[in-house]
């Protein structure tokens, strides 16, 4: 899904208006809107076996596109940690594009650590009928077989769905290319009732147009598709999720630390209707 997202903007009130009407714009048929967010992150919690006694850092995550073109993420996660004794720069860049009348679906990351290189990763994953066949580029060229998936915009879509039938638990299988983008994941998700923000909330005022729009609030707990009874999850991430897809004030659990995303910016992006 989102293993990350959305974002802010701070308007006069005739700039939330005229936010509105664009926003409206650019929603297609499945209700998404083309959007740039950006995100402040601050440590929440660092067990002692983590090594982490400080991170803060910065997310931004652009969705565009439309239904009839296929929708396009570029997502770049950019954290500064310190271990007590030194201090890295961590930089993930990842762009993905998502067909979903074709079940298509494009991948590539990178990940660099103080400038340098680590990883590579780069293919696309399709729909074969009994299942999802991915093709890896990078690191290196192989075809991996996986039990049918369903991809991130996909999986956003099903979470908006449950959520107004009133759903509040469901699982499935996911794939995001993620990690070495060789297999799928099982996606937990429960969504709470909905709500609107309370004239507290720190994080609403970010939103702009949408700041007092009715919001879920979501978990989703993501499994190793192999994991048996009480698993652990790999990752875990809460957030409060709009109609249009746009979420704000994310709560992302790595086991041994707890990351906190705060809306900073939020920019609706124009879409040319589909023809």
């Amino acid at each position: 899904m989102f293993r990350s997202s959305l974002a802010a903007v701070v308007v006069s009130s005739l700039g939330v208006a005229s936010l509105w009407v664009s926003a409206a714009q650019a929603a297609g048929p499945s209700g998404l809107i083309a959007h740039r967010a950006v995100y402040d992150l601050e440590l929440k919690d660092a067990s002692d076996r983590s090594g982490i006694a400080g991170m803060f850092g910065r997310m931004v995550y652009e969705f565009d596109g439309s239904d009839c073109t296929g929708f396009t993420t570029n997502f770049r996660f950019v954290t500064r940690i310190d271990t007590g004794d030194s201090t890295r720069v961590s930089d993930q860049q990842t762009t993905t594009f998502e067909d979903l009348a074709k079940r298509v679906f494009r991948f590539e990351t990178k990940s660099y650590t103080d400038d340098q290189l680590d990883k590579d990763v780069r293919g696309a994953a399709a729909d074969d009928q009994k299942g999802i066949k991915v093709n890896l580029t990078q690191p290196k060229a192989k075809q991996v077989e996986l039990i049918q998936s369903r991809f991130p915009t996909e999986h956003m879509l099903d979470i908006i769905h449950n959520a107004k039938l009133g759903k509040n638990f469901f699982e499935a299988e996911v794939f995001d290319g993620s990690d070495d983008g060789d297999k799928s994941l099982i996606a937990t998700t429960i969504v709470g009732k909905q709500a609107a923000p309370s004239t507290d909330d720190p994080d609403a005022d970010k939103a702009g147009a949408f700041a007092k729009t009715p919001y879920w609030p979501v978990t989703v707990a993501y499994f190793n598709d192999k994991s048996k009874g009480d698993a652990v999850p790999v990752y875990r991430m809460s957030f409060k999720l709009y109609e249009n897809g746009i979420t704000r004030d994310l709560t992302m659990d790595y086991g041994d630390f707890v990351l906190t995303g705060k809306l900073s910016k939020l920019e609706v992006l124009d879409t040319k209707a589909c023809q």
